[in-house]
């Protein structure tokens, strides 16, 4: 299984739990597995502009995006941008 690791942010919307560990062949299956995933995508199901995510440490954004294939042990960390003026 896939490990997820929120930061704090979108942990305090998941009940505080900060790493979950899905069973998903995709990216995109992993994000949707998790109790956030209407924080991470938006209405049209892609990836939210402020949400980067990273897949063994490779930007997802730069390669397959949300098809990027998981193995059993990958690591997603997902970083949320602070956005303000």
């Amino acid at each position: 299984m896939a490990r997820v690791r929120l930061p704090t942010l979108l942990a305090r919307e998941a009940g505080g739990q900060r790493e979950f560990e899905v069973d998903a062949a995709t990216l995109g299956d992993a994000l949707r597995a998790l109790p956030v995933r209407d924080l991470c995508l938006d209405e049209r199901g892609e990836l939210r502009r402020l949400v980067n995510v990273f897949v063994d440490r490779q930007d997802a954004r730069g390669g397959d995006g949300l098809e990027t294939p998981l193995s059993a042990d990958s690591e997603v960390l997902v970083v949320t941008a602070i956005a303000g003026g």
